[in-house]
């Protein structure tokens, strides 16, 4: 990198640094130091670092910025055969976040842009990947393999399959849980989450798990790892040692995803690299539709913003109930060995 694009780079002012420079620039004022941060508290901590790790990409490659519309073509250009196109999609308004964020014209938003972008996503586009929906089934599987370890992280990790499928909840959601949140009721537990992606606001979304009657039970297996771990107030769920010591800090969101694997593949649960933490709201929305649960509870519990999310996880569940091929196939002679001739 030359000393120019070195030097741009390290002068470029992300929107959470619009706040720190309010801080410490006596002439900015009290009254700027509140803006930069409301500005900041607008979007969630996940989309700030995304749109920063897009604008260093674009730095490192050779950008400069503000840009020229000329300049952010050359880059979809670039990278048109690297990157996922929904991958682009997103840079490109990362940076246009940034134009304007700074006050300058926002060269993204030129029609020549956007149609380049469309024609790489037709040409480049993939499927988008889905992780694998983890069915009640499946879970009933799981937890029937960690309740029968003595292990300190099996009964955490029950307590975390459980309550992240039925309760619904985001990776981030989960791992940001504190004992604070929980009511524990006669009929079950209600949690409250201050803040999740579809309450910015900061109003508050509360969640209900009644107590289960079968193998799975989520508040029982809370109950259960609280007063093993002996946590009375702070984050729920949390790092644990080789040596079964249970950490002050949280479990990173990323390490939900390990320890689904993990447990699916002990269990024997067949091709587990599409199970993630999202397979625990997939698995939640289809089992719950297939129980006969309306569209209105499966939306609520899993706090969806949008009714075509849903509808994507029922259709899916329906893909063989909802079948004009199994009516054609139940037919009489059809598809049966020897009736063709």
């Amino acid at each position: 990198m030359n000393r120019s694009r070195q030097s741009n780079q390290e002068n470029v002012v992300l929107p959470e640094e619009k706040t720190r420079a309010a801080i410490t620039n006596g002439g900015v004022g009290e009254l700027a130091l509140r803006q930069a941060t409301y500005i900041q508290a607008a979007s969630s901590d996940n989309t700030r670092r995304t749109y920063q790790s897009a604008v260093r990409h674009f730095l490192t490659w050779g950008g400069v910025l503000p840009a020229s519309e000329q300049q952010i073509r050359n880059y979809l250009l670039a990278h048109a055969e690297q990157l996922n196109p929904r991958t682009l999609a997103l840079r490109l308004t990362a940076l246009s976040q940034w134009h304007r964020h700074q006050g300058f014209a926002d060269p993204t938003a030129h029609s020549g842009l956007r149609k380049l972008l469309t024609g790489i996503q037709r040409v480049s586009g993939k499927p988008k990947k889905k992780a694998k929906a983890l069915e009640l089934e499946q879970l009933e599987v799981l937890v029937t393999y960690l309740d029968s370890r003595d292990e300190l992280s099996a009964k955490r990790d029950s307590a975390l399959l459980q309550l992240g499928f039925f309760g619904g909840f985001r990776r981030s959601e989960l791992v940001s849980l504190r004992v604070e949140h929980i009511q524990w009721e006669k009929a079950g537990i209600r949690i409250l989450l201050p803040r999740s992606k579809t309450d910015q606001s900061g109003e508050g979304i509360s969640k209900a798990i009644p107590y289960g009657e079968h193998i799975c039970c989520a508040a029982l297996a809370l109950k259960v790892w609280l007063a093993a771990a002996g946590i009375s107030q702070g984050l729920i769920f949390r790092g644990i040692n080789q040596w079964q010591q249970v950490a002050e800090l949280g479990l990173h969101p990323a390490s939900m995803n390990t320890i689904i694997k993990k447990h699916a593949a002990n269990c024997g649960l067949g091709e587990t690299t599409g199970f993630s933490s999202h397979s625990l709201r997939r698995g939640m929305a289809t089992s719950a539709y297939r129980a006969g649960a309306s569209f209105r509870d499966i939306k609520r519990q899993g706090g969806w913003r949008f009714d075509g999310t849903v509808h994507g996880y029922i259709e899916e569940a329906d893909l063989f109930e909802e079948n004009a091929m199994k009516t054609l196939l139940s037919k009489s002679g059809v598809g049966k060995t020897g009736n063709n001739k």
